[in-house]
């Protein structure tokens, strides 16, 4: 019972850190029809900010989650305004190749900057220990990081489902001409959409630091398992994505718990499996 409990809460907290950091791309490949290679990167760019911010800068845990969101945000705008602005509407390979390369130019930057370790983010007190449950202890952070995917989850889809944002991106994304021709600004839509999936890209880097260590080669190293949430989950849906991550999450972590010496085959199998059954994702919206 001890260790299904314990696979079950680990599982929780992998899927909500992967749900927070891939619904971004979600968004970004779902609504914005943009394949962003890059995204992991902006994630691992809100790691490096927050940890710099904590250890060298001495800022407690949430002013430096603060201050890595904002300036992620802020070096990632300009990419949008120069670089992305121009892949909306172009062929697929050119999204491709436009943004691995701005992922491997970050992957350079970082390792000349702060070197080849890992970073780390230090906890506050009351996320550093485990958390008494009454039934029995659980790492407290794992609990933070559950409680942050929930409150993305539903703070997200109350912004596209029922604000007159989301109304407008939805808009943009079906006819962008036509919401154009009606007034909606689509390339303020699209630039606050992209600092929105940025945003959380470096939320979840910094959130999942724990379980997903901060590297200069982190944006590759993942950058497989955040589009197969979005693949799994369907590109734009939100319970799409949710949900992908939770099953991906319990079938990877159940597997390493019981059968360690596979890896990452479970996981995998369990991706082609439902790609089989669901070609477009398990939410998916059709074309």
């Amino acid at each position: 019972m001890q260790t299904i409990l314990s696979v079950g809460i680990d599982a929780l907290a992998y899927g909500m850190v992967l749900f927070v950091i891939s619904i971004g791309l979600s968004v970004t490949m779902g609504l914005m029809r943009v394949i962003n290679l890059a995204h992991g990167a902006f994630a691992m760019i809100g790691g490096y900010i927050a940890s710099y911010a904590a250890q060298s800068l001495g800022l407690g845990y949430v002013l430096a989650i603060m201050l890595a969101i904002a300036g992620t945000v802020v070096i990632a705008l300009p990419l949008e305004r120069l670089l992305y602005r121009r892949l909306y509407g172009a062929p697929e390979l050119t999204q491709v190749l436009m943004t691995i390369g701005i992922t491997f130019c970050v992957i350079g930057i970082a390792n000349y900057v702060f070197g080849p370790t890992l970073k780390t983010i230090p906890l506050p007190e009351m996320l550093s220990g485990p958390a008494d449950l009454g039934f029995r202890s659980i790492a407290a952070h794992k609990l933070f990081a559950i409680a942050c995917g929930l409150g993305v989850a539903l703070a997200l889809w109350y912004l596209i489902e029922k604000t007159g944002f989301g109304i407008k991106l939805r808009a943009a994304v079906d006819n962008a001409a036509m919401a154009a021709s009606l007034g909606v600004r689509t390339g303020t839509v699209y630039a606050v959409s992209f600092a929105i999936a940025v945003g959380l890209a470096a939320f979840g880097g910094i959130v999942g630091a724990e379980l997903l260590p901060i590297e200069p080669y982190y944006a590759l190293r993942y950058m497989v398992t955040f589009l197969v949430v979005v693949c799994v989950g369907g590109a734009g849906s939100i319970p799409g994505a949710l949900l992908a991550c939770l099953v991906l999450g319990l079938v990877d972590t159940a597997g390493r718990y019981l059968l360690p010496e596979y890896g990452e085959f479970f996981f995998y199998l369990a991706v082609i499996a439902i790609v089989c059954v669901f070609p477009r994702g398990l939410m998916g919206r059709s074309a």
